[in-house]
């Protein structure tokens, strides 16, 4: 069996964080062909195409993805020996999750929770709109995205939902404003109180609207909000009454600065992890999924 040469590892490690041959060739003071040379034999090492091209830009492959997984380990722990000579405890393995901007951080540390504190793995966390982050789990950047809402029929082709865990939504405030609860008040709850709801497109809004449509009552929306800790800050501002789950308040209503003063019927909020179906998976993400699964629940 032929030995593995580093050099070319190493080549192509730097044009993968470049993403230019050109600029990369120029840097490292060699030809763009010779530094072509190196990477096509380092795939041939490999028997895997490590970038594509789409027009004039660079794309790196599913197989280039884990291959600079494996890179980044290598140089980061050959850096360390030189500078610390210390055994780190075994080579530290990456998952990429990203998560909707307006997604409840609540939430999301219950999702993370069998990773966080171990040495041996590094999360790297983005956020953003769904739009962006499925683009960036197509492009094989991202290895799972949190939403709360499944891709579109027609994307279901290219993305697998992997439905994790439906919320009950409930009317959260604070006890100055709820006073005693007094239960089956519902309708004038609505009623009498100023309303915080989420934005128009969320399905927790759809449902509010179906519901006050059956009670036949119209009440006071103070606030419709994108992000759930905006909602947060203004049911503990005394604001109105938030439409929420009560995960997003989970500590809120625990230290009583919050209460939570009805379920709201026929309304929950559903979270989600997309994955892409890939020839070389993360290890990491079927445990972690199975773990949600019969946690989240």
């Amino acid at each position: 069996m032929s030995t593995f040469n580093y050099n070319h590892l190493r080549y192509f490690w730097a044009v993968a964080h470049d993403g230019n041959l050109t600029r990369t060739a120029e840097r490292l003071n060699l030809t763009q062909s010779a530094l072509s040379v190196q990477i096509r034999k380092l795939e041939a090492r490999l028997g895997h195409a490590l970038f594509e091209r789409r027009g004039r830009q660079l794309h790196m492959t599913e197989a280039g993805r884990i291959a600079l997984d494996h890179a980044d380990a290598i140089f980061a722990a050959g850096e360390e020996l030189i500078g610390t000579l210390r055994n780190t405890g075994g080579v530290r393995r990456v998952l990429r999750v990203g998560a909707l901007a307006t997604l409840s951080r609540n939430f999301q540390m219950a999702f993370l929770k069998p990773l966080l504190g171990r040495n041996d793995i590094e999360l790297v966390l983005r956020s953003g709109s769904s739009s962006e982050l499925l683009q960036s789990l197509e492009a094989l950047s991202l290895d799972v995205v949190l939403v709360n809402q499944a891709p579109a029929r027609d994307e279901l082709a290219r993305f697998v939902a992997h439905r994790l865990a439906e919320q009950p939504v409930s009317l959260i405030g604070t006890r100055a404003r709820l006073g005693k609860i007094r239960k089956g008040d519902l309708a004038e709850r609505l009623s009498s109180h100023p309303i915080i709801l989420p934005t128009t497109d969320s399905s927790v809004k759809i449902g509010f609207d179906a519901l006050v449509h059956r009670l036949g009552i119209r009440p006071q929306i103070v606030a419709e909000v994108e992000d759930m800790a905006m909602m947060r800050l203004l049911a503990r501002g005394d604001i109105g009454l938030a439409v929420l789950p009560p995960i997003v308040v989970k500590d809120e209503l625990e230290s009583g600065v919050l209460i939570e003063a009805d379920r709201l019927p026929g309304i929950s909020e559903t979270f989600y992890a997309v994955t892409m179906e890939r020839r070389f998976p993360n290890p990491l993400l079927k445990p972690l999924l199975a773990r949600n699964l019969l946690n989240l629940t």
